[in-house]
Parts: structure tokens; sequence; C-alpha cells
């Protein structure tokens, strides 16, 4: 290589920092000016790192519905009918237990599914009025004191029962009726794995009372619709409270 090239390689070199020269590597500009071809590969470039995409945002929880006759509508301890002494309409009757048409048909769906599969399950308490319902507490506080009382049962004018919406279920032989421990009975297996599919979730689940209030109840079935029920299911929500965004989703 001549001075003059030489002198053309070295202020190449001082001009171009960004360039990366690999072991014997020669610029093309200085190599044209020494005769020497240079190989493709013997200049690299330096790596530009890619863009970190942004975390999608979480999905927006739907806003709870307030008029009783959604069957979505959120009811609880802190969230009253409105009215309170609201009456749904179209009852219909269910081995002895009324509900609204609804999900009166899913039920019953759902009970021939369960007989078929040797978890027969009965109705035990389906709506209660405004009036039955403030009987019922008083009943609970007199028996084990206000505070015990709104732990299982609910005050008049914020019960789901009162809603039409509601039914609490139980095994044909009577196992564990209103008890906890239906939920370790087939029938209570059961309907803990498959009560989704016909759009109901159990409304008070194991390890939930912070949230919803109540004790565990595995019997208390709540029809909210299977659009609702798939999308709590999907997503493994607990709650209808964490559903509508009001409590953690886990």
């Amino acid at each position: 290589m001549s001075r003059t090239a030489r002198t053309a390689f070295l202020a190449l070199l001082l001009a171009a920092p960004a360039l990366v020269l690999s072991p014997g590597a020669v610029l093309p500009a200085a190599a044209a000016q020494a005769g020497v071809a240079p190989a493709a590969s013997s200049v690299a470039k330096v790596p530009v790192a890619a863009a970190t995409p942004s975390p999608a945002a979480a999905p927006k929880a739907p806003k709870a519905p307030t008029d009783p006759r959604n069957i979505g509508v959120l009811v609880n301890k802190q969230v009253p009918l409105k009215p309170k002494n609201y009456v749904p309409r179209g009852l219909v009757t269910v081995q002895g237990q009324r509900l609204r048409a609804e999900p009166a048909s899913a039920l019953k769906t759902m009970m021939k599914d369960a007989k078929r599969a040797g978890a027969t399950l009965v109705a035990v308490s389906g709506y209660r009025s405004y009036t039955t319902q403030k009987s019922l507490f008083a009943r609970y506080s007199r028996l084990y004191g206000a505070a015990y009382a709104s732990r299982i049962s609910a005050r008049p004018g914020y019960s789901e029962h009162q809603t039409g919406l509601t039914m609490d279920v139980g095994a044909a032989n009577g196992k564990c009726r209103l008890s906890s421990c239906f939920g370790s009975t087939k029938a209570g297996t059961w309907v803990a794995k498959n009560a989704w599919k016909y759009g109901y979730i159990v409304r008070y689940p194991r390890g939930q009372e912070k949230v919803t209030g109540y004790t565990y109840e595995p019997w208390h079935l709540r029809y909210v619709g299977k659009r609702i029920a798939a999308a709590m299911k999907k997503g493994k929500i607990p709650t209808l409270e964490a559903y509508y965004g009001r409590a953690k989703r886990s």
C-alpha cells in the first residue's frame, strides 16, 4: 500500500466511528485506493436494538348494571336493589321453587345433565320477597346475633334471591344441604365444574368472604347468563364484584 493510500485509509477510519472492523477487514474506499478487493462481509454495522413493544393494557371492566331486570345486575351488601321492594315479573316454578323464566329454563337443562352424570340436583330455595327476607334476617339475628346473621343472610332489599335469578340447590339424598360440605359431594363438585355452561356461577366461592361479604356457599347459584359466566370462567374471575372491577380478579 502506498503512503497516499495509507493516509486515506487512516482518514476514513477516524471519520467513521460507527463502523466496526472485523480482524483483517479493509474499508472499501481505502481498499480501492490500495488495489485490494474487500470481502463482502468484511465490514459489520453496529446492530440497532429493536423497539420493545409496550405491554397490552388490561381489558376495561364492564359497568355493573343497576336495573334489577338486567340478568347481570350486581346486588350485594353495599349495592341494594332499586327499588328495595322490587318484585320480578314472570316467575315460574321449578320443583316448587320460583325463578324468572330464563334462569328457570337453564336450571332445568342443568338438572337434566347433572342427573345423567349421576349428580342429581334438587331445588332448595329460589325467589324470596322483600317481606320474606326481612323475616328470615330477623330470625337469624335473634338466633345468632346481627353480626353473624349478616355473614350468612342478606338484609331485605339486598338479597340476590329477591331478583328471581338465584337458586339454592342440593343433592337429591339431602346430604350437606345448605352446608359448606355440599361442595365436596358429587353434586357440589359437578355444579362447581359445570354451572357456567348454563349461565350460572357459584356466587359465594371459598376464600372470597372479604369481597362478597358472605361465607362460602357452594349451593348458592346465581344466573348471570352464558356470556358473563363464560367470561368469568375463561378469565378465572372468582366473583361478580371482580368481574365488574370492584375487586381483584385473582
